[in-house]
C-alpha cells in the first residue's frame, strides 16, 4: 500500500470515524449537562428563550461600538477566513465528489480557479491572523496550545492543497497524499481543540443571551 492508498483509505476512515465520534460525544457533554434554574423573576421585557438565543448569536456578529476600533481587523480577518475556508470546502468539484460519496448529495461548483483563489486569500488570512496574535499583547497573553494546533491543523489543508494544484515540491500524488493526511489531521484535533466552536459558538452565545435577557441586561 502506498501513501496515497493509505491516505485515501484507512487514514480517512479512522479520521472520520474519530471526528464522528468525537463531536457527537462533546455535543452530549453539552447536552447533559445539568442546568440550573434561575429562580429569579424575568423582567418584563425579557422575550422568550428562543429569541433570546437568535438575538445574542446575531448581536454578537460584530463587536459592540465601543471596541469596533480595537477589534475590527480581528472581526474582518475572521471573516474572510471562514467564508474563504467555507467556499473551499463546499464548492471545490473534488470536494463535492468526496462528500457526493459519503452522503449521496451534490451540488454545483464554482470554477476551479475561483476556488484557487478564494484558497490563497484564506492562506494569507490565516498568516495574517497568526501574526497579529503573535504582535497583540492581549492576544498573547490569552492565546495558549490550543490556539496554535488549531491553527497550525488549519492551515495545512489549504497550504497542500495549493501545493497539490501548482505541483510544487513532490510529485501530484504525493502532495495529495500529503493534503488528505493533512485533513485527516484535521478531523482528529477537530472534537478535542478549539475548532469545536464550529459547532458550540451557537450554544454558548444562546446560553448568555437567554441568561442576559432573562435580568434585563443588554447585549
Amino acid at each position: 500500500m502506498d501513501l496515497l492508498e493509505f491516505a485515501r483509505g484507512p487514514a480517512l476512515q479512522v479520521s472520520l470515524a474519530i471526528f464522528v465520534f468525537g463531536v457527537i460525544w462533546r455535543l452530549l457533554g453539552l447536552l447533559l449537562l445539568p442546568w440550573r434554574k434561575d429562580h429569579s423573576a424575568p423582567r418584563g421585557t425579557a422575550p422568550y428563550a428562543v429569541v433570546a438565543v437568535l438575538q445574542a448569536n446575531l448581536r454578537k456578529m460584530w463587536p459592540h461600538k465601543t471596541f469596533v476600533k480595537a477589534t475590527v481587523f480581528q472581526f474582518v480577518n475572521g471573516y474572510v477566513m471562514h467564508v474563504g475556508l467555507a467556499i473551499v470546502v463546499l464548492l471545490f468539484a473534488p470536494h463535492i465528489l468526496f462528500i457526493k460519496s459519503l452522503f449521496g448529495v451534490t451540488w454545483p461548483a464554482l470554477p476551479s480557479n475561483v476556488v484557487y483563489a478564494v484558497g490563497a486569500i484564506t492562506l494569507f488570512s490565516l498568516i495574517a491572523g497568526l501574526l497579529h496574535r503573535l504582535t497583540s499583547p492581549v492576544l498573547q497573553l490569552i492565546s495558549r496550545t490550543d490556539d496554535y494546533i488549531s491553527w497550525l491543523v488549519t492551515l495545512l489543508p489549504v497550504a497542500t492543497g495549493l501545493l497539490a494544484i501548482i505541483q510544487v515540491g513532490a510529485r501530484y500524488e504525493t502532495l495529495l497524499a500529503l493534503h488528505i493526511l493533512s485533513i485527516c489531521l484535521f478531523f482528529i484535533w477537530f472534537p478535542f481543540g478549539k475548532l469545536m466552536h464550529a459547532f458550540t459558538f451557537v450554544l454558548s452565545r444562546g446560553a448568555t443571551g437567554v441568561r442576559f435577557k432573562h435580568r434585563g441586561a443588554e447585549l
